[in-house]
């Protein structure tokens, strides 16, 4: 889970911000939205609203730029693009990410700090929630000429076998460039056993939806996940998109693919024995996934096939590229509300509303926001106005976001206007209190006509 989140110079974010997931005390309302950890409060379900270009997708890269780091070990390629631009000596600007956050039940404090693809402050600790001391796990500091000195537990530290492993973990394992999270999660010593929770929060826990995100291997979860099959076709149905019933097509390669290009099929082939699942996805121009499954020595094709029920209760398939782009996002959704609901996942979506009926995600959010056994959290970007209900979220979960006159971004919770529980927050919104809108009369000044081409 998320508590919180802090971003400075990376993408639109000038200043230092912080996001988080922190109920406000004065508010009572949707206690069913609080999850606890020793007393702990912590909410299940936020969402940002803001103009075009004012930094809600800047606020989802900046987290998933983080996960990318821990589990690549390294900062990307391209970082120098990426950072804020409107510094005087953009070269001298470091870069932070810091995120607390709860994994197996413990709580973890971890944060980089970095420039000119060189890792300049790297920790992990155990939170202590603002109650209780912060507990450090880790350390590292690089210098100017790229040495690296590490800080350890006070535990570690003093057991004479781990600062033997100090010494190699500083001459031999570090680099300037990567992350150690990942590194020191795989080492065998008591004292570091928690960093394996820390890294399985990264790798296992938090997913990042984004526009052109797709689930992978739905067709395989569908054929041979019962319980899954039935969840998704329940949920389908519910939707009204004239789904009856979703299916794998199962067809060897000689059926899918005909005799004749059995030939050119032996490096797919190769690929998939060297791959740990036995199985690699095949995305096709119209935007559909192809699985290629290895079962004991066999190999199939699997693809989904959607049966739609018309008139006098006819039945007919269609295949993914055949359907609407609304009923593709609502699929491509299944997995995620079935995780948030049954596992402590964290989701977080970038326009969630996209290509959805307005009233049909108010329902979906709706149901998760009425749902009092839910496990996971829900974290996303929109423009759709309808979502703001009190009915629906508490003014701690409802964040804006818009850009200073600096261009940078900076990200505020309703809560901070102090609203009554009965106030038309989605009013309120569109008329400009809360800031996070597009500036209108810039667009009714435009005079169109001047440009106006002559034939």
């Amino acid at each position: 889970m998320i508590i919180r989140f802090i971003v400075e110079n990376l993408f639109s974010f000038g200043e230092r911000r912080e996001f988080n997931l922190l109920p406000s005390p004065r508010y009572s309302r949707l206690s069913h939205h609080k999850y606890s950890l020793n007393s702990f409060d912590f909410l299940k379900l936020s969402v940002f609203y803001g103009a075009n270009g004012s930094g809600k997708s800047n606020l989802i890269k900046s987290i998933a730029y983080l996960k990318d780091i821990v589990l690549e070990e390294e900062i990307p390629p391209r970082f120098q693009q990426h950072k804020f631009k409107f510094h005087n000596e953009l070269k001298e600007v470091e870069v932070l990410l810091g995120i607390e956050f709860i994994s197996e039940g413990t709580p973890f404090i971890y944060a980089l700090k970095f420039n000119e693809g060189i890792i300049l402050h790297e920790e992990l600790y155990i939170s202590g929630l603002g109650v209780k001391d912060d507990v450090l796990i880790f350390e590292r500091e690089t210098n100017q000429d790229g040495y690296i000195s590490t800080k350890f537990s006070e535990d570690f530290e003093k057991d004479t076998e781990s600062k033997i492993l100090q010494k190699v973990i500083e001459k031999n394992l570090s680099k300037p460039d990567r992350p150690l999270l990942k590194l020191l999660s795989t080492l065998d010593s008591p004292f570091l056993e928690d960093l394996g929770k820390a890294y399985r929060w990264f790798e296992r826990t938090i997913q990042i939806i984004t526009p052109l995100s797709k689930p992978a291997a739905l067709a395989q979860r569908i054929d041979t996940n019962e319980n899954f099959r039935e969840y998704a076709n329940d949920t389908m149905c519910a939707f009204h998109t004239g789904i009856k019933n979703i299916k794998t097509e199962k067809k060897s390669l000689v059926e899918f693919f005909g005799q004749d290009n059995i030939g050119e099929l032996d490096e797919l082939i190769k690929e998939l024995d060297d791959s740990s699942k036995k199985m690699i996805g095949l995305p096709t121009r119209m935007g559909e996934e192809i699985l290629l499954v290895k079962e004991g020595s066999e190999v199939f094709v699997k693809r989904l096939r959607l049966e739609h029920q018309g008139l006098n209760n006819k039945t007919a398939f269609f295949y993914i590229n055949e359907e609407s782009d609304g009923t593709v996002r609502l699929l491509d959704y299944i997995p995620a509300f079935q995780d948030i609901v049954s596992k402590e996942k964290v989701y977080i979506v970038d326009e969630i509303e996209r290509s959805i009926h307005p009233l049909l995600i108010k329902e979906l959010i709706s149901k998760f926001s009425n749902d009092s056994n839910t496990k996971g959290q829900l974290i996303f970007s929109t423009h759709e106005s309808n979502l703001l209900d009190q009915e629906i979220f508490r003014q701690d979960e409802i964040w804006f976001v818009e850009k200073d006159k600096n261009g940078s971004t900076d990200l505020y919770p309703l809560s901070e206007f102090k609203e009554h529980h009965t106030k038309n927050i989605r009013k309120g919104y569109l008329n400009g209190r809360y800031g996070g809108i597009p500036f209108l009369s810039n667009l009714q000044d435009l005079n169109w006509n001047k440009y106006a081409i002559a034939e």
